[in-house]
């Protein structure tokens, strides 16, 4: 046997020996693939799923959360496997028992957030306030903001709001935040407008108008009536009560609205102050 094939089987003989600095590496190697195919499998199997799970009208965010959890869990799995089948991590782990100790409370300190947050998506799952897809009002630095869930992740909560921010809440602050669920809140806002009728004008036809034109206004949900709210030497304050569903659509109905009657009022001979 020559010299060069004594390498060779020296070499082949430590890559195998998980006693063995280059045996460790290769069964480390083999213990990360094993976990990537075991993932990649459980991936494309929940993808599967949830394609047939949301034609069907199932939600979702559970299974999403869930998936993400065990993907994790996957790779803790092959870490834990592989330091059990190599002889130096035994030993080292017998000498480094006493300061793991110390270690998991440093790092239960230095990770409490992350932790409170993995915690608190937990939470948000299995309470389910709300879910993927759902219009929700939560407090956030820059006031009170309204948008769509995104998606609710091991750390964070992702909303998209109305002008296509993406809004990033950690879970641990917003599982404990008073939310408003709209989506499942039959709750509306005032979206009605006032106008100044000049005096010697038709109100009675001016008040048919408004009505009429808060009616056919797609956006609006609810037509109460057309108030007379004020009465001057100038003229007669009419206001329409409507209200809408969506809170963004609020002040484009009102422009809406106003520009509507002028142009009807015009027609009309209906003067406004």
């Amino acid at each position: 046997m020559t010299e060069t094939e004594k390498i060779g089987d020296k070499i082949w003989e430590m890559m195998f020996d998980p006693a063995k600095p280059l045996g460790m590496a290769f069964y480390g190697v083999i213990a990360i693939f094993v976990a990537w195919v075991i993932g990649w499998a459980v991936k494309l199997a929940i993808n599967r799923y949830l394609d047939r799970a949301e034609k069907a009208g199932a939600d979702p965010t559970s299974i999403r959360f869930l998936a993400k959890l065990a993907s994790v869990g996957i790779y803790l799995v092959a870490f834990v496997f592989y330091a059990i089948h190599m002889p130096k991590l035994k030993t080292l782990g017998a000498s480094l028992l006493g300061g793991m100790a110390v270690a998991s409370v440093v790092l239960g300190l230095a990770a409490q957030s992350t932790l409170g947050n993995l915690i608190a998506g937990v939470t948000l799952i299995l309470y389910r306030p709300f879910k993927v897809g759902d219009r929700v009002q939560v407090s956030a630095p820059t006031g009170l903001e309204t948008g769509v869930v995104v998606s609710i992740d091991l750390g964070y909560t992702i909303l998209r709001t109305h002008d296509q921010r993406m809004l990033v809440i950690p879970n641990s602050i917003i599982a404990n935040q008073a939310s408003l669920n709209l989506s499942h809140t039959p709750l509306r806002t005032p979206c009605g407008v006032s106008i100044y009728v000049s005096t010697g004008s038709d109100v009675e036809r001016a008040r048919q108008i408004l009505l009429e034109l808060a009616k056919k206004h797609p956006k609006i949900a609810q037509v109460d009536a057309c108030f007379v709210t004020r009465v001057t030497s100038r003229g007669v304050i009419l206001t329409i009560s409507a209200a809408c569903e969506n809170p963004d659509n609020a002040a484009d109905i009102k422009s809406d609205l106003l520009d509507d009657a002028r142009q009807q009022f015009a027609t009309a001979g209906v003067k406004i102050v």
